[in-house]
């Protein structure tokens, strides 16, 4: 049951193995609805599968995941492959589809649900890649026609097209300089106020993580070990923070070098 005080999302307990590898080792994380959460942690540390557990890509060896109060894991198979219609997901490396033109891409899921016709998707894609600073005359042209930075707006134009109330951002900033991944943060921080969605990002980039996270949570070999103001990434006072977050190369965490 849905309150006030109710976690968008909660995880308890979750883990997740393949074969003798244990990549979650008991994840528990609360996202507050409305808000931005980044997750923060090296290769390996278990960011990408946590999020592929949430969105339902990879079913948990035990725990629980909440949404809206909600064990997502014990609905009916239907039920909860509902729920990826009020999800939104931009990828790293932006997955668009080659062969299909802008407009297609960014209406691609409402289309493929039938949940707008082809001359109303025109309009739609129009109407999105506005919001995200595109002109109209982008949604004519193929994805390999457009930048970098473009290729990103577009992505995150079809990640809000559906109106979602929780967006995924994988590595949003990834390939980007340093301006254009700063345009890319102000625009995803507009387009989820806009929506007034919950914003789960995994990111390396500590700026960038600063300017579209208003809290944070590290997770180590399994574990969240650390959530806070993502405000204080730096100078958090968790040792382990504080030496990803600046870059440190001595501290409590030390690579794994393979022999």
């Amino acid at each position: 049951m849905s309150t006030a005080n109710t976690p968008k999302i909660r995880m308890r307990g979750v883990k997740k193995a393949f074969g003798p590898k244990r990549v979650l080792d008991g994840v528990d994380l609360d996202v507050a609805a409305g808000q931005g959460m980044v997750i923060l942690g090296g290769s390996g540390s278990g960011k990408s599968v946590t999020i592929k557990c949430i969105l339902g890509l990879i079913e948990p060896d035990e725990g629980v995941i909440e949404i809206d109060g909600v064990d997502v894991l014990k609905l009916p198979r239907r039920e909860r492959e509902s729920l990826g219609d009020r999800i939104g997901m931009l990828f790293q490396n932006g997955a668009l589809f080659d062969s299909l033109p802008v407009w297609e891409n960014v209406c691609f899921k409402l289309l493929a649900q039938n949940r707008i016709t082809r001359a109303q998707a025109r309009d739609k894609a129009v109407e999105v890649l506005a919001q995200v600073g595109l002109a109209e005359t982008v949604g004519d042209l193929s994805p390999s026609e457009l930048s970098g930075g473009m290729q990103k707006r577009v992505a995150l134009a079809r990640a809000i097209a559906a109106q979602p109330d929780i967006i995924f951002f994988d590595e949003p900033t990834t390939g980007l300089d340093p301006i254009m991944g700063a345009v890319i943060d102000g625009l995803i921080v507009d387009c989820v106020r806009r929506l007034g969605a919950t914003a789960v990002s995994i990111t390396h980039d500590m700026a960038s993580a600063r300017r579209i996270g208003e809290t944070a949570a590290m997770i180590h070999k399994g574990r969240i070990v650390w959530t806070g103001p993502a405000g204080n990434l730096g100078h958090s006072g968790n040792a382990m923070v504080d030496q990803f977050a600046n870059g440190e190369r001595e501290g409590p965490i030390q690579m794994e070098l393979r022999r």
